[in-house]
């Protein structure tokens, strides 16, 4: 969700938040009403022109073709393959498996440690594969969808206390986004739906 709100803001987007609380009556993402917007019953869910899409990175993508400024998605088709690849390797291959609903079947006693080692497993690719894509940003010097995807996962990381010391290139570069307005208004901790001891 988190990734969206900041595609949003960092294109201009005014939109309102119809809140989705994944816990109060037993996750309102399980509501009919809920469900006929997004049969996966989970977050997000965007309504714009006249469509519902669902999924993260298919809303950037949508918003990417048809309001295109400012570029999320590069020009150049290889740095481009790059930021579908470490966008897919974030919201494909670490951030699913620390899901609540993935965590609520690993039981109490072991989400800490469940979650742990899916982000540990996949920070090691990532920080490897950002050594050799990362300039200012995941690839080069321009915020891309990659961008998006990083920052809500090294949240989740700090979250769950994974050491983030053996991941330098990660973290310097959610400290350089997490500087830009449009990753600051999109915070989760200055949404309207935040607990007020979780507010910024």
């Amino acid at each position: 969700t988190w990734l969206s709100l900041i595609a949003l803001a960092l294109k201009s987007i005014d939109y309102e938040t119809v809140p989705i609380n994944l816990i109060k009556d037993g996750g309102q993402q399980f509501s009919e009403e809920f469900q006929a917007l997004n049969p996966m019953k989970q977050v997000p869910a965007l309504k714009i022109d006249g469509i519902t899409i669902g999924q993260s990175l298919a809303i950037i993508e949508y918003l990417e073709e048809t309001r295109p400024a400012p570029r999320l998605l590069p020009q150049d088709p290889k740095k481009r393959a790059y930021v579908r690849m470490i966008s897919d390797l974030i919201t494909g291959g670490i951030q699913p498996l620390q899901n609540l609903s993935v965590l609520k079947q690993v039981g109490q006693e072991n989400q800490l440690t469940w979650a742990q080692k899916a982000i540990t497993s996949g920070f090691n690719a990532l920080e490897q594969i950002l050594q050799s894509t990362a300039g200012r940003y995941c690839v080069g010097d321009e915020v891309s969808m990659a961008d998006l995807c990083l920052v809500p996962q090294v949240a989740n990381a700090e979250r769950f206390k994974v050491d983030l010391t053996p991941y330098p290139t990660i973290s310097r570069i959610n400290k350089t986004l997490l500087a830009l307005e449009a990753f600051q208004v999109s915070h989760p901790c200055r949404q309207p739906d935040t607990p007020p001891e979780l507010r910024a």
